[in-house]
């Protein structure tokens, strides 16, 4: 399915009191109509969030690496997309991804694509990748089996070798395209 690209970071609303306050209320909870003009805004556009990562089919993350994480959009956005009930649920074995089936999710494929200065994916900075590790395990909790990435890496650390690391990348996004 085709679904558009996600509208700018700043039409992200942030998890905050507002919404926390409406999510995991029962049905005597606030209806929609109680909630002040702010919050009907932010919970629609939640949904609108959720709703589109579901729809899609495939899902391409590209992100820098900033002090040994990804931005906080990238974060606020795994939020947004994290939802119980939407796209995780509770069973009695536990928490299971998009509609509680185990393994891949109706074929969604997530591509992953990080840059970062120094080498994170292998080498000495290894037990400091907290990025894509992080962004694999949410889509697997998520019922998403099938995530790859595509790492460039080490510009800051060679840079006469920026423009190599570069192509290599793109060689690589270019393979990976055909058969995503």
């Amino acid at each position: 399915m085709a679904v558009q690209p996600s509208t700018p970071c700043m039409d992200l609303p942030q998890i905050d009191a507002d919404l926390l306050r409406r999510w995991g209320q029962p049905p005597s909870g606030p209806s929609f109509d109680e909630l002040s003009k702010e919050s009907k805004v932010k919970a629609e556009r939640m949904r609108e969030i959720v709703d589109q990562f579901i729809a899609a089919d495939k899902i391409v993350i590209v992100n820098p690496v900033w002090n040994l994480s990804f931005p906080s959009v990238l974060k606020a956005y795994i939020d947004a997309v994290t939802v119980t009930g939407k796209t995780i649920k509770r069973s009695d074995n536990g928490l299971r991804g998009l509609s509680g089936l185990t393994g891949t999710q109706q074929g969604k494929r997530v591509m992953h694509i990080q840059a970062s200065g120094t080498v994170l994916s292998h080498g000495k900075f290894k037990d400091v990748e907290y990025s894509h590790s992080y962004v694999k395990a949410i889509m697997n909790l998520l019922g998403i089996d099938d995530v790859q990435a595509i790492f460039v890496e080490g510009i800051s650390e060679q840079p006469d070798q920026a423009q190599s690391i570069k192509e290599q990348a793109i060689r690589q996004a270019i393979l990976a395209a055909q058969e995503f």
